[in-house]
């Protein structure tokens, strides 16, 4: 136990429900299952959050879904400012009004934010399913007016990556504090719609360019992070900082999971805050244990020396390419199921394919 590093932030999602319909979305494929459905209680998140600080957590992050659908959400953030623990609300921002925006700064929230789909409304709209462009920016602006800081993210993929400059652009003029550029990642709902997503090489080339343009104007105060697609990577990412090594996600029924994604993987049990402390499924679950450290890891990772820096790379993503939850990470240019992802890289189509959204009956019907 005391080889483990305590965690240092805890991702709160409190629900799976949301108004949008991502096609990127990272919710698990089977979130409408009954046990998704039983939420956790006010009283379950308070003893969460209060053991996080008790842990040592620092960093407490109310995500989803949406959490605004959440109506204790000023509880748990009031609780968690009086337990000295920095709270980031993530949201789509299409349900955040002034009068809770208000309230939530006054209970003691630090940090928001706030995902935008695209620098135009109409394309937008389209990517995230539904008409919610106009509230993102409203929702912005008054995050702002309020004094608090102001992160914007945008997901990037072959459909919006060419108007990267103009969504730095829409970026400096909400003046975000910092600003997330994280291309998407192939697993969960983006897995379906990796034809529609992945972009071409060329546009990468171009966004690197429009990116380090932004950085030396110097109009975003806390940076820019900017994250290219696994796919186009010779090493994989150190995925949550390692499994189990930095950063515990509470599901909104109670799972203790090292990564979002992570339930995605059969045959593998996590620990559940209903019967047990949090502590308990940090340091013993055989979950969170899986794939911590490195003695777990085949050959190649085992003898390479950059283990502890990628630490295998994407454990989800090797289940969902190879079936095996062990094997290297596919997009490692070592691994010796790298020809995967050169299979899909030689066939992209630069013709953009349809959204398959979940739910399939809406399709994209009013926003084409």
């Amino acid at each position: 136990m005391n080889e483990i590093a305590l965690p240092f932030s805890l991702v709160a999602e409190l629900t799976y429900r949301c108004p949008l319909r991502c096609p990127y979305c990272s919710n698990p494929i089977n979130w409408s299952d009954n046990s998704y459905q039983q939420e956790l209680q006010t009283e379950d998140w308070l003893r969460v959050i209060r053991q996080a600080r008790k842990l040592g957590i620092l960093q407490l992050g109310l995500t989803g879904g949406e959490p605004l659908l959440r109506k204790d959400l000023e509880i748990l953030v009031e609780t968690a400012a009086e337990l000295g623990l920095y709270t980031t609300l993530v949201t789509a921002g299409t349900l955040l009004t002034k009068e809770r925006a208000a309230n939530l700064k006054n209970m003691g929230l630090d940090h928001v934010q706030i995902s935008i789909q695209d620098s135009l409304a109409a394309q937008s709209d389209r990517i995230a399913g539904a008409r919610s462009f106009d509230q993102k920016i409203a929702a912005s602006q008054l995050v702002k007016e309020l004094g608090l800081p102001l992160t914007l993210n945008f997901v990037l993929h072959r459909q919006n990556l060419d108007r990267l400059e103009e969504m730095l652009s829409l970026a400096e003029m909400l003046q975000a504090d910092r600003v997330e550029l994280a291309n998407t990642q192939y697993y969960g709902w983006a897995l379906h719609n990796r034809d529609a997503l992945l972009p071409t090489r060329e546009q990468l080339a171009r966004a690197e360019q429009v990116v380090k343009a932004a950085q030396q104007r110097r109009k975003i105060p806390m940076g820019i992070l900017y994250v290219i697609p696994d796919y186009y990577a010779q090493y994989p990412k150190p995925c949550m900082g390692g499994w189990g090594n930095r950063t515990l996600i509470i599901t909104p029924n109670g799972d203790g999971l090292p990564c979002q994604a992570a339930m995605a993987i059969p045959d593998i049990e996590f620990g559940n805050i209903r019967d047990r402390a949090l502590d308990w499924i940090w340091f013993e679950s055989a979950g969170m244990n899986r794939f911590r450290g490195t003695n777990w890891m085949p050959e190649p990772c085992q003898s390479c020396d950059r283990k502890t820096l990628d630490w295998g790379g994407c454990r989800c993503q090797a289940f969902l390419l190879t079936q095996d939850a062990r094997a290297t990470d596919p997009v490692c240019h070592l691994s010796p199921q790298h020809s995967q992802i050169r299979s899909v890289l030689d066939r992209l189509s630069v013709h953009k394919e349809d959204f398959v959204y979940r739910d399939r009956s809406a399709g994209t019907k009013g926003f084409n």
